[in-house]
């Protein structure tokens, strides 16, 4: 059994398949799968998903590159819904900031108010968090500690295995393990893995994206977590069994200890 803790269904690339997709992983072992909120436009589309199938649960948030949208989003009805296990995808994202070094700075300041925001509304609620963080690991630690955000926990989404980060695993943080452990070029990440907790670690695809060798340049399904658990298992010389019950638990524990 996999849960597939990241996986954008609510994508225009799965619309025409997407029962295939689904059936597909479900005949593969995956069990659950969790829509993170990144594209506010299609949040409903994701809650429709979830209604029909059991097995699917959605997350509400704003993604750092979307933030304009923050205040149109009502978090409220839709953290109502017993489908919803989590917000986010929230957090900094450094990455692609444009203009003068005033206006990046601008920008950082708004990213920040977003991400502590979206923290507070975590702890209201008592949900988890997926956390998106992309060159700003300093600034997201810190934050994420200010903020008290390990009351609620999370998961550092698509893990960028900064060292920094790691530490964050006493304060209730999971860190997600994708596609990218399979690529030839993740030293980085294949020497970190052994390394953070195993009762910290969890599987996903994010799919569409970041699809796992051997079908690298293909659109990603959650049917290729077993690429990513069958890596795991290498890396870490553990039984793919025994990769499959760490990260389903671990998904059950942060996420679905509610249910």
């Amino acid at each position: 059994m996999i849960v597939d803790t990241h996986i954008h269904l609510d994508n225009e690339k799965y619309k025409d398949d997407l029962d295939d997709v689904l059936n597909r992983a479900r005949n593969n072992g995956v069990k659950k799968f969790i829509i993170p909120g990144a594209d506010a436009d299609t949040l409903d589309y994701a809650v429709e998903i979830s209604k029909k199938n059991g097995d699917v649960y959605f997350a509400v948030g704003i993604h750092p590159y979307d933030i304009d949208g923050f205040d149109s989003l009502n978090f409220d009805s839709y953290l109502d819904n017993k489908k919803c296990v989590a917000v986010g995808e929230c957090g900094l994202d450094y990455f692609r900031l444009e203009g003068s070094d005033e206006e990046k700075e601008v920008e950082k300041f708004r990213q920040k108010e977003i991400f502590i925001a979206q923290i507070k509304i975590a702890k209201k609620y008592k949900k988890p968090l997926i956390i998106h963080i992309r060159d700003a690991s300093s600034d997201a630690k810190k934050i994420l500690l200010e903020q008290n955000a390990g009351e609620v926990g999370g998961v550092l989404h698509c893990y960028n295995a900064d060292e920094e980060l790691l530490s964050l695993a006493n304060n209730g943080f999971y860190f997600g393990i994708g596609g990218v452990i399979t690529f030839k070029n993740a030293k980085k990440l294949i020497n970190i893995l052994p390394k953070i907790p195993r009762d910290k670690l969890l599987i996903e695809t994010d799919g569409p994206y970041l699809t796992p060798a051997p079908h690298r340049g293909k659109r990603n399904e959650p049917i290729y977590t077993k690429f990513i658990a069958q890596k795991m298992s290498e890396l870490l010389k553990i039984p793919l069994l025994e990769v499959e019950d760490i990260t389903t638990n671990n998904a059950i524990k942060l996420f679905f200890n509610h249910y």
